[in-house]
């Protein structure tokens, strides 16, 4: 009995993943999760409160992978190699994915969901921090409080993204031919490649900057 339930909790929370990543967050019902897990909406309710409890539990364990791709991309290298790596790995995922992402870092949610993402906030700070800090113990970076720079690259990098996600114009996802070309279009990875490689880069050389990075060769005056 127990297992059953076991499989049937993880066949919706995987329902839910999935139509998360396509629908965002506006888009998703516990009537629609329950039938693309195949099971009775009533039986959702077994497991979690309502859609609330349901995105909660689902944003944590998002939250919790995408730290720790981070976390491990950023564990060696020099300070600016752990900068790059955080900037890199959070910025490709989050373009691989797009509307998941912007369910994620910005799409209007329940508070109590809005409070996963200030985990994942703080997560990624502490994870430019140590980063940002390995820099200047080692000469990489000027002196400075690498809470505040973190925090402030934070909000940098947040920004950047957003803007380039679907639904950042007007704060919601919407349902236009156009958007569905759109989607269509990052499904297949055109899309997707192609902010990745204009976006990155020039993110990666701003947060590099902005930590007080000195090209090698370089020194501060």
């Amino acid at each position: 009995m127990q297992e059953r339930l076991d499989a049937q909790r993880e066949a919706i929370a995987a329902a839910a993943v999935t139509l998360l990543s396509e629908r965002g967050y506006s888009g998703l019902s516990v009537s629609a999760v329950a039938k693309r897990a195949g099971v009775a909406t009533g039986s959702v309710y077994r497991h979690y409160v309502d859609k609330s409890d349901l995105m909660v539990r689902i944003f944590r364990e998002l939250c919790e992978r995408e730290v720790e791709a981070v976390t491990s991309a950023a564990a060696t290298g020099s300070g600016a190699d752990r900068v790059t790596a955080v900037v890199d790995t959070f910025s490709r995922r989050a373009l691989r994915n797009p509307t998941l992402a912007y369910a994620l870092l910005a799409e209007p949610v329940d508070a109590a969901v809005d409070a996963e993402r200030l985990v994942l906030r703080r997560a990624f700070a502490a994870a430019f921090a140590n980063a940002v800090r390995h820099g200047v113990e080692t000469g990489e970076f000027p002196e400075q409080d690498v809470e505040l720079t973190a925090a402030a690259l934070v909000g940098a990098v947040g920004e950047v993204l957003t803007g380039r996600l679907p639904g950042a114009a007007d704060g919601r996802l919407r349902d236009s031919a156009a958007d569905g070309r759109l989607r269509d279009s990052a499904a297949d990875g055109r899309l997707r490649d192609s902010a990745a490689g204009s976006t990155v880069p020039d993110l990666v050389v701003l947060v590099l900057r902005a930590a007080g990075h000195l090209p090698s060769g370089t020194t501060q005056e």
